[in-house]
C-alpha cells in the first residue's frame, strides 16, 4: 500500500480531475483515470493502474447511484439483472485480461478510449417514452445484453458507461435519462467485480484508492456548480472533451507500443 506523500496527492488531485469532469459531462471521466495514474501518480505495472481505477470507479458510481436512488430515477428490476449477469461477465473480462502483457493491454485500452471519445462526439438524442416494466419475456435480452457489456468492462478495466447506458436502452426500451441513472448500478458491479478480481493478484493499491476517492468528493462538490454554468455550452463542452480524450488515447498508444 502506498504511504508517500507525494504519489497520495497526485491520487486524489487525479480523482477530482475525473469526478469534476463526470460531473461536467456525465461520462468518459474514468477512463482518464489509468492516464493519470500511470502519467502523473507514477504507477509502473499498468494492470495496478486498473485495478485502482476500477476500485475508485465503483465507489465514486455508487455516491451517484445514492442521489439517483433518492430522485426515484433508478428502474431496480432492470438494473440489478443487467448488473449481476454483468458482474460475472466482468469477471470473465477480467481474468483473460490479466493473462495479457501490461503494456499490450494498455494498447487495447487504448482503443476502448478513443471508442468513448468518439461516443462522446455523437449527438444524444432525447426521446421521451413510457419507461419499462421488467417481464420475462425481456430478461433473457436484458441479461444477455448485460453479460455482454459486463465482459467489455471487464476486460478494459473501464466502468463502461458508454456501452451500458445503449445495452439497457436497446434491450428495455428505457429512455436516455433512465438507462443513465439506471446504468449507475452496473457501472458500480462491473468495476467492483474488476477491482476484486485484481486484488486477488496485489494489483489494487488500498491507499491509493482511499486518495482517489477523497479527491473524488472534492471534485464532484466542486463540479456541480460549474455544471449549472456551463448551460448552453455544454454541447461545447463536451466536444473538447472527447477530443482531449481522443489525444489521450492516442499518447496512450505511443506510449504502450514504445515499451513493447
Amino acid at each position: 500500500m502506498t504511504t508517500d506523500l507525494l504519489p497520495l496527492m497526485l491520487a486524489a488531485l487525479s480523482g477530482g480531475v475525473v469526478a469534476l469532469l463526470l460531473t461536467l459531462f456525465g461520462g468518459g471521466g474514468s477512463e482518464l483515470a489509468v492516464p493519470l495514474l500511470l502519467y502523473v501518480v507514477g504507477v509502473a505495472d499498468p494492470h495496478v493502474a486498473i485495478g485502482v481505477s476500477a476500485a475508485g470507479v465503483a465507489l465514486n458510481a455508487l455516491t451517484a447511484l445514492a442521489g439517483h436512488a433518492r430522485a426515484g430515477r433508478v428502474r431496480w428490476p432492470c438494473a440489478t439483472l443487467f448488473a449481476v449477469t454483468g458482474a460475472a461477465g466482468a469477471w470473465v473480462g477480467s481474468s483473460i485480461a490479466k493473462m495479457i502483457d501490461g503494456h499490450q493491454l494498455l494498447l487495447i485500452f487504448a482503443l476502448a478510449m478513443a471508442a468513448v471519445g468518439l461516443s462522446m462526439l455523437r449527438p444524444r438524442v432525447v426521446i421521451v417514452r413510457p419507461e419499462p416494466t421488467l417481464t420475462l419475456a425481456m430478461a433473457p435480452r436484458v441479461g444477455l445484453a448485460g453479460a455482454g457489456v459486463g465482459s467489455a468492462a471487464g476486460f478494459f478495466g473501464i466502468g463502461g458507461g458508454f456501452l451500458i447506458v445503449p445495452g439497457l436502452m436497446a434491450s428495455t426500451g428505457m429512455s436516455l435519462a433512465t438507462a443513465q441513472a439506471t446504468s449507475l448500478l452496473s457501472v458500480a458491479a462491473f468495476g467492483a467485480t474488476t477491482a476484486g478480481n485484481y486484488a486477488l493478484s496485489g494489483w489494487v493499491d488500498v491507499g491509493l484508492v482511499a486518495a482517489m476517492t477523497a479527491g473524488g468528493v472534492v471534485g464532484t462538490l466542486a463540479g456541480l456548480p460549474l455544471a449549472r454554468r456551463l448551460g448552453a455550452n455544454a454541447a461545447l463542452g463536451r466536444t473538447l472533451f472527447a477530443g482531449l480524450i481522443l489525444i489521450v488515447a492516442a499518447y496512450v498508444a505511443v506510449r504502450a507500443v514504445m515499451a513493447l
